[in-house]
């Protein structure tokens, strides 16, 4: 789906592979294909990978079996040798894959906690992957970026329309949490992740439409 993040993961790793794919678009807002409930019966999300004509579903699995499966591209998405940073990176993931659903009373609520985990995510960046602060021209290398980059950005690259939407608060702040904004306004710039976020107008109009249709009204999108 041309706007979610977890697909978004998908492409950004198959082009930083250099792996030739077919995407097949879902028209999530007008029910889902036959093809979709087919490869994933359980879920019934995206995205979905199949290969060979196996299924494989969930953004973060589909990632891993990219990186082993591909191992010969030469661009490693975790660490291949070192289990202990690769179960760094893997936690960090799972830490703060993190969806905005802030709408009716709970909206406070979830911006407060999004705010706390930015906040300990500045932390874990700055502890565990850049002490020193992001090197200038780091992600010109496109090996550079890897899993957790990936898994963040293709979220958080939309902040600015993110932000838009709840209105209350930046979803990415400079003065709260700087190394967080440096490194993704940094990733936003890699030329495969360019091409594949979706445009910022559009990202707002949808989750406008998706607020208005969960309060009863028709959606604009």
């Amino acid at each position: 789906m041309w706007a979610s993040p977890y697909a978004k993961r998908v492409e950004i790793a198959l082009r930083l592979k250099g792996i030739p794919y077919q995407y097949v678009e879902e028209d999530l807002l007008n029910g889902k294909s036959e093809a979709l409930l087919r490869h994933n019966p359980v879920h019934q999300k995206v995205p979905v990978l199949v290969h060979n004509g196996k299924p494989v579903i969930e953004s973060c699995i589909i990632l891993e079996y990219i990186d082993e499966t591909w191992k010969s591209s030469g661009h490693a998405l975790l660490p291949q040798e070192d289990t202990y940073r690769r179960a760094r990176v893997r936690f960090w993931v799972e830490k703060f894959v993190l969806t905005i659903t802030a709408l009716g009373e709970a909206r406070e609520e979830a911006i407060k906690e999004l705010r706390k985990n930015m906040e300990l995510l500045e932390e874990g960046l700055r502890a565990n992957f850049f002490p020193e602060g992001i090197p200038q021209h780091h992600f010109d290398d496109q090996k550079n970026v890897r899993f957790l980059d990936i898994t963040m950005c293709a979220f958080f690259g939309l902040h600015k329309a993110q932000s838009e939407f709840v209105r209350t608060t930046e979803i990415i702040d400079l003065q709260r949490t700087p190394l967080v904004f440096s490194w993704v306004e940094s990733l936003k710039e890699v030329p495969v992740v360019k091409e594949v976020l979706p445009p910022h107008d559009e990202v707002v109009n949808l989750l406008r439409g998706f607020r208005q249709n969960a309060v009863g009204s028709s959606p604009q999108v």
